[in-house]
């Protein structure tokens, strides 16, 4: 970096000669702390900032010093120096930072690396207090402050009792250079002595002031601690009258709490009294510790006292004939105390209602029935201590009833290849009850329950002929109860559907047909139902038989029968088997086809004698009456031919022989005759187009 002033000069020839002889550059600019860079808290601190320049010559430059402090402007001067001078008198810890340096002379700028610059130590705080006499439970509220310091700072406060450990409380103040703190004054404060310091975070390091003056705070008792009394004394006997008594003496009444409690239950409290009373009827719960509590304010006092209340008798004990019987047996219970005697005795029945008393007496005798399934215990009193024994359970049976044995969906049969689920209901006895299943006489499943068990049985196969049972049993002593024996049926769904029909395939119009539908296996019964193959799926016949298949007879086909039929088979199991489809086709009946081919030989016949009749009469217009008679005999030969060829009653035509009438027709029609012509055609489409037609 330089810059230069350029000087002109005349020459013999009139031109000016250019030089640079005011050039400079800046080679550093470094920042220096004196006496060095960590400083001591009060002391006196130089920061310098020093600017290393090269020049072309000797000449004047101005020198603009800025020095900033964590990137903040804290100091400017201008010399004709390289060196300018930041002095802080007295340094303290806000004096802590980054200083850096920048020097501009003339259009140049040069700037220092930043230094880190630490003044150690802190000023001493200062601690005051609001009251300097107070009572047990109030509050002194104290404020340290460190006014030449700057947030965010942490203020820490100490609590210092006569012989024992400072308690210290630090507070954060991340914008003020004060903390406030209130500390409740507790019972045992007598004279208590309070300091503070603070405390700053450098470089991930704390540094603490030095502690402030101790502030000295006197305290004073509001009320004395309590005095707990029991009357007659603390050691007494159940049904002894026992008495507490718990007081004070108070600086002032108002607020004063008093309260008795044990184990942490409050027996007693009063306010605004120095005394409290509390009576009872000791008993053996009553053993234990006890607390009197005095409170006012945020103060407080306890006292405690150990009470021993000695047992005047021990407690019952019950004791049962029998705890498991069987219903109407007869059940003795007796009450008794272990060497003591006079007592009043009760037994009593539990119940979730409420105790219900039985008979006031040591002994109970009495017949059961299953409704006395119970708890029972006797209570013993003595000078009006009452005593309950454990409880003792007593279980009453009724034998179970002969067990029912039945399947879940009712009828004794399952579908092969399907689950059976059994049922086993006892409906008397006392639960619980025990049931086992047997398939023959294997035991398949024991399920305990109060009324009923299920057993479900995958294992089906179609020659299983062993029967079901079950038994049931309880803690009666009748012992087991079993069941009928069930036989389960299996039902084989039906399988593999077939149709035929005789004749097959192909039937006269009017004559009769006989489907037979058929299946390989199924249980029996089996219905068999027949549907003709259309957008409806018609149902022609149904029939339930006990055997394979079935036959449906229809004595008139039509032609309006022609179609595809098939068969739908299914039993119990509630599987529809389909056959495959068979197409039957109606055709015209022999007898039928034998008149439509008389009519139609009797038509050609006819219809080639007029045209001869016709065309011999025409010649003999031309030629003579000779060739008339010709023609005529012609004609009567071949009318004659044509009607020796008509079938006699009974007689049918095949197939074959309707089809060359049908040809000789044909040549006939390829004649040249105009008039007979159209009627002979008109005719012929009338028998052909209704096959029915005789």
């Amino acid at each position: 970096m330089y810059f230069s002033w350029e000087r002109h000069l005349p020459t013999a020839s009139g031109s000016e000669l250019y030089t640079q002889d005011k050039v400079f550059t800046f080679n550093t600019v470094e920042i220096k702390v004196e006496p060095s860079f960590k400083v001591r808290n009060g002391a006196p601190m130089s920061i310098i900032c020093h600017a290393d320049i090269s020049k072309s010559a000797d000449f004047q430059l101005k020198y603009n010093f800025t020095i900033f402090k964590d990137r903040r402007l804290v100091f400017m001067t201008v010399s004709d120096t390289g060196d300018a001078r930041y002095e802080v008198p007295v340094a303290k810890s806000s004096d802590t930072g980054d200083y850096q340096c920048t020097v501009k002379a003339d259009k140049k700028t040069g700037s220092s690396d930043p230094v880190h610059v630490w003044v150690t130590g802190m000023t001493k705080p200062t601690l005051t207090a609001d009251k300097r006499d107070v009572l047990e439970g109030e509050v002194v509220k104290l404020r340290c402050e460190l006014p030449e310091e700057e947030p965010p700072l942490q203020f820490c406060f100490r609590k210092i009792k006569t012989n024992s450990t400072p308690r210290e409380t630090c507070v954060p103040e991340p914008y003020t250079n004060f903390s406030v703190l209130e500390v409740s004054v507790e019972e045992g404060d007598n004279i208590l002595q309070f300091d503070c310091f603070g405390r700053r975070n450098v470089k991930l390091e704390w540094e603490d002031s030095a502690h402030s003056n101790k502030t000295l705070v006197t305290v004073r008792e509001p009320f004395i601690k309590p005095t707990l009394t029991t009357v007659p004394s603390s050691n007494v006997t159940e049904g002894d009258q026992i008495q507490f008594e718990c007081s004070t003496v108070v600086v002032r009444m108002h607020d004063i709490e008093i309260i008795l409690q044990k184990n942490k239950s409050i027996l007693n409290s009063v306010q605004d009294k120095k005394l409290l009373r509390y009576s009872t009827v000791a008993t053996l719960e009553d053993s234990g510790e006890y607390l009197c509590k005095v409170e006012q304010g945020g103060a407080s006092k306890t006292t405690k006292l150990n009470v021993v209340v000695s047992e005047l008798f021990p407690k019952p004990t019950l004791v049962a004939s029998m705890t498991k019987l069987d219903k109407n047996k007869e059940l003795i219970l007796n009450c008794s105390i272990n060497g003591f005697q006079k007592a009043n005795f009760s037994i009593i029945r539990k119940n979730a209602n409420g105790d219900i008393p039985l008979k006031n007496s040591q002994t109970l005798k009495m017949r059961v029935n299953v409704n006395d399934t119970g708890s029972y215990t006797c209570k013993a009193e003595v000078k009006g201590i009452v005593k309950e024994s454990k409880p003792v359970r007593i279980n009453v049976y009724a034998p179970v009833s002969k067990p029912t044995l039945s399947v879940a969906g009712g009828l004794p049969e399952v579908v092969l290849g399907k689950p059976l689920q059994l049922i086993c209901h006892s409906v008397m006895g006392t639960p619980p009850k025990t049931f086992r299943f047997y398939k023959g006489d294997d035991v398949e499943k024991i399920v305990i329950n109060d009324t009923y068990a299920t057993f479900l049985d995958e294992n089906i196969r179609l020659n299983d002929q062993r029967g079901y049972r079950c038994d049931a049993r309880n803690n009666h002593s009748s012992g087991v109860k079993t069941s009928d024996i069930l036989n389960v049926t299996v039902v084989v769904p039906v399988r593999d559907a077939s149709l035929g029909s005789v004749p097959y395939g192909e039937v006269e119009d009017g004559s009769e047909i006989a489907f037979l539908c058929s299946v390989k296996e199924g249980s029996l019964p089996i219905l068999f139902r027949f549907f003709k193959k259309t957008d409806n799926e018609v149902l022609l016949f149904e029939k339930i038989e006990h055997r394979d298949r079935a036959m449906w007879h229809k004595e008139t086909m039509k032609r309006q029968d022609t179609g595809t039929y098939y068969c739908v088979a299914s039993n119990r199991a509630n599987v529809d088997v389909r056959s495959q489809p068979i197409t039957i086709s109606v055709i015209l009946a022999a007898w039928k086809k034998g008149v439509v081919a008389a009519l139609v030989l009797i038509t050609i016949a006819g219809a080639g004698a007029l045209a001869l009749w016709w065309f011999l009469r025409k010649k003999k217009k031309a030629k003579g009456p000779s060739m008339e008679m010709s023609g005529s005999a012609l004609a009567a030969n071949l009318t004659s031919e044509k009607l020796a060829r008509q079938p006699n009653d009974g007689d049918y035509y095949s197939g074959p022989d309707l089809e060359s009438a049908e040809v000789e027709y044909t040549e006939v029609e390829v004649s040249t005759l105009d008039p007979h012509r159209d009627s002979m055609e008109n005719r012929h489409s009338r028998i052909s187009g209704h096959p029915d037609a005789t």
